[in-house]
């Protein structure tokens, strides 16, 4: 487990540093396409970033109709799904990858006979000297380091992969992977341990039997979930069926906030902090928001190296507080936007929230069955 943990660190400041450390064109090669060589020079390893923006949206797979429809977009089209579009060949790809993680994560993870689970909670537990709270901060420090320093190395080991292989397009489906195999055991752990730990520590207080409290918690956890960042409905990237470009949206709940994922986690952590009211959830909303903050300025600095002016476009008329380029007219939508919120990865995020919160007896359950 010391090996794992000081990998974790490896990859924290790997990642961190690639940014600053890899050379413009292999940052640029390895965030989403490999078309331009590196020994092009650096106005050239540029043009993606000043294309005009129907070449860009066009490249990044935006149809021409969601070009026609927005005209002023320098990013892309979020949430967009085309059922026309869709392959059933490509979404039966997906559950067979889905079966197949799942199955690989019970027996290598979850099983307490032949899976790693128990020992990487234990780890922290006894690092933390028996105190959950420590360790629940401490679980979340490690994934944050695995997840966001993989995402750092992203670019350079796209390429690097690519170029040992002698290939285009592999690399980008296999860092996916890889990064998932890491990411995921990491998060299932850390969710479990939080729903079997979440009343120990200090009671703080108790405002559960404050009228109009419960609704308030619960809209408010609704609504968070709304919250996720675009790149999350691309469920077909997501599992490496299709390609995983670095995308930068501009639609959507990116008008409301350039950070979702991070307004979002706030959201989740104030009123569930509110309704636990103890020592242990002050410190796992710590832990959580620590990560999210981190997470969006490394989000940014990677927008930046990859689209480079096109992003500060973006972000000229975009704010990191919810609404507030709305409000001050940075951000100017089109009539009709909020149409952009009846898509199906919405409706899909609406429906399947409804259902966790009547399927957290069934969390709960499973969580303590596992004893972390």
């Amino acid at each position: 487990m010391r090996i794992f943990l000081a990998a974790g660190l490896a990859v924290l400041a790997i990642g961190g540093a690639d940014g600053f450390a890899v050379s413009p064109s292999l940052r640029f090669a390895g965030s989403s396409r490999l078309s331009l060589p590196s020994s092009l020079p650096q106005h050239a390893l540029s043009a993606q970033a000043s294309l005009p923006r129907k070449a860009r949206l066009s490249s990044a797979g935006v149809s021409s109709v969601r070009m026609q429809q927005n005209p002023n977009l320098v990013g892309e089209d979020a949430g967009v799904f085309e059922l026309s579009a869709q392959k059933v060949s490509s979404w039966a790809q997906f559950v067979g990858v889905f079966s197949v993680v799942m199955g690989a994560l019970y027996v290598l993870w979850l099983n307490p006979s032949t899976g790693f689970g128990d020992e990487f909670a234990s780890f922290f537990v006894n690092l933390a000297g028996g105190d959950t709270s420590v360790a629940m901060v401490a679980m979340l420090t490690f994934f944050g380091m695995c997840h966001s320093g993989l995402a750092g190395l992203r670019a350079k080991a796209e390429v690097a992969i690519n170029e040992a292989l002698g290939t285009e397009g592999v690399g980008e489906r296999v860092w996916r992977v890889f990064f998932g195999v890491v990411s995921l055991p990491l998060a299932v752990s850390c969710v479990v341990f939080f729903i079997n730990h979440r009343y120990d520590g200090a009671a703080l207080w108790d405002f559960k039997l404050v009228p109009g409290f419960k609704p308030f918690c619960w809209i408010t956890s609704f609504i968070s979930f709304w919250f996720l960042y675009p790149s999350t409905f691309n469920l077909l990237e997501v599992a490496a069926v299709d390609k995983p470009k670095f995308h930068m949206w501009e639609t959507g709940i990116m008008r409301v906030t350039r950070h979702p994922q991070m307004i979002g986690q706030a959201l989740w952590c104030l009123p569930h902090t509110m309704w636990i009211g103890n020592s242990f959830m002050i410190a796992t909303s710590f832990g959580l928001m620590a990560h999210h903050i981190l997470g969006a300025w490394h989000g940014d600095r990677r927008l930046k190296t990859r689209y480079g002016e096109a992003f500060e476009e973006v972000k000229a008329r975009t704010s990191v507080m919810p609404f507030a380029a709305l409000l001050d007219g940075r951000q100017q939508p089109p009539e009709g936007w909020l149409k952009e919120f009846a898509r199906a990865p919405y409706i899909a995020i609406t429906v399947g929230t409804v259902a966790a919160y009547f399927a957290h007896p069934l969390l709960e359950g499973g969580a303590t069955l596992l004893k972390w």
